[in-house]
């Protein structure tokens, strides 16, 4: 797996890849998912601030981990990295406000689009969901 945890700062790639709202946004998010997650912000590969983990196995045999949550600045986008695809998050993606939403990737422009309580019920549900399916922290437990 290319995208790993790294010891770069946050707060310097934030500083060269935010622009305009972004950077108060991207602060906001930050405060937002060490919140709800528990943990602190960490730099995963060279783009994606990421908080907590889990270990995932496919049926292909195919593992790995990744960040419970996490979000990166794209050129005109923010992404969320979110697990939102059964009918709870459904219904909470349509009270959401303005975004696009891939696979595992929730795209929006700012954070003033969104309702920020939605957001973090979205949030919450997300990590609930990766618990369910894949377990604990591997290096906490919890």
């Amino acid at each position: 797996m290319k995208t790993q945890p790294t010891t770069a700062d946050v707060a310097e790639h934030l500083a060269t890849r935010a622009k305009g709202t972004q950077v108060g946004d991207c602060k906001a998010l930050i405060a937002l998912l060490e919140r709800v997650t528990g943990d602190t912000a960490t730099m995963w590969g060279p783009s994606i601030v990421g908080f907590g983990r889990y270990k995932y196995k496919y049926a292909t045999g195919r593992e790995g981990e990744w960040p419970i949550a996490g979000f990166a600045v794209r050129q005109s986008d923010l992404v969320l990295y979110v697990l939102a695809d059964d009918e709870e998050q459904t219904v909470l993606r349509g009270r959401l406000g303005r975004h696009k939403m891939g696979k595992s990737c929730l795209y929006f422009k700012r954070l003033s689009d969104l309702d920020m309580e939605v957001l973090e019920a979205l949030l919450r549900g997300s990590i609930r969901g990766v618990r369910e399916r894949f377990g604990p922290d591997p290096r906490t437990g919890a």
